[in-house]
């Protein structure tokens, strides 16, 4: 327990900005759950993040007890592109869930994580610990992981700003006869199916999809598609909204299915890049799609002329 008393000089300034600041090894959106759960108080009451400390108040902080993460490490021999003190960032291959979930707590990204590291953010909770943002499990590709809370939230902020880029390549069914266009289509919740996610004006949230035609087959297309917004599902609804759905996608592919060598949707994440969240400098990687999307590509070239 820590006990502090305000000073006249810190008069006005909100209890969760005045904590963080004035001890940081603590992030902001910790002290502010802890402030929603009560572990800090004001003058024995508790009170609100945006409470305004006045002098003389007597602020108690209760650092709550670790909770214990009852997850598996498990050596799953993870593809670590880059990693550092503050951020990691991974090649998630296709089949792999990113964390454990009720039914499926083994063999998922974060099991991998705790294996290889110890020191994840917290910020998601034990059963996301330095999750970032997520790929869609039968979604290739790159990662970022936060090894601390304050990397995780300028990381998050990143998101939030638009200041990351995340470029991915798929292959759709279908010619698109535009080398590069802009998909906006607000995407939510399938009502009729809570599984799947659509364009909708209801209960839905903006989404924005660049892409860019890479490759053109008789009948299906190579695709670079840039993410300025980052929705459930976006790129796959987007693509089938317009009418090019990705190919072995199980959800939102095309009716007439084509064997192609994959097990999953033809889309991977290969380019990643943000600011790194201590030193500021821009950041950017890129992994090229796994062998069985190349596979398609090269067949495609052998079949589809």
């Amino acid at each position: 327990m820590e006990k502090h008393e305000i000073a006249a000089e810190n008069s006005g300034i909100r209890i969760d900005k005045l904590i963080t600041d004035r001890f940081s090894k603590w992030s902001r959106t910790l002290v502010q759950q802890w402030i929603k759960d009560g572990h800090i108080t004001v003058n024995g009451a508790a009170v609100k993040s945006n409470y305004k400390v006045s002098a003389g108040d007597s602020i108690v902080i209760n650092e709550p007890d670790p909770v214990p993460l009852d997850i598996k490490a498990e050596n799953l021999h993870l593809n670590i592109v880059y990693e550092d003190g503050d951020v990691l960032v991974v090649n998630k291959p296709r089949g792999m869930v990113v964390h454990p979930a009720p039914g499926n707590y083994s063999g998922t990204l974060v099991n991998g994580l705790l294996y290889h590291c110890q020191d994840l953010s917290g910020i998601n909770g034990v059963m996301r610990p330095g999750i970032v943002h997520r790929i869609d499990k039968d979604t290739s590709g790159l990662l970022m992981v936060a090894k601390n809370d304050r990397a995780h939230e300028s990381l998050v902020e990143q998101l939030k700003n638009k200041q990351t880029k995340r470029r991915y390549i798929a292959i759709v069914a279908g010619v698109i006869p535009h080398d590069k266009g802009t998909i906006e289509a607000p995407i939510g919740r399938d009502p009729e199916d809570r599984q799947r996610m659509v364009v909708t004006d209801k209960n839905s949230k903006d989404a924005v999809t660049h892409f860019q035609v890479l490759e053109r087959f008789n009948n299906h297309t190579v695709v670079s598609c840039e993410l300025e917004t980052g929705r459930t599902h976006q790129i796959r609804v987007h693509m089938k909204y317009i009418g090019f759905p990705i190919i072995g996608d199980p959800k939102y592919g095309p009716r007439n299915k084509q064997a192609f060598p994959i097990d999953g949707q033809a889309l991977h994440a290969e380019l990643l890049g943000f600011v790194h969240p201590d030193t500021a400098d821009s950041m950017t990687f890129t992994a090229p799609p796994p062998a069985d999307m190349e596979k398609c590509v090269e067949e495609l070239r052998k079949i589809d002329r």
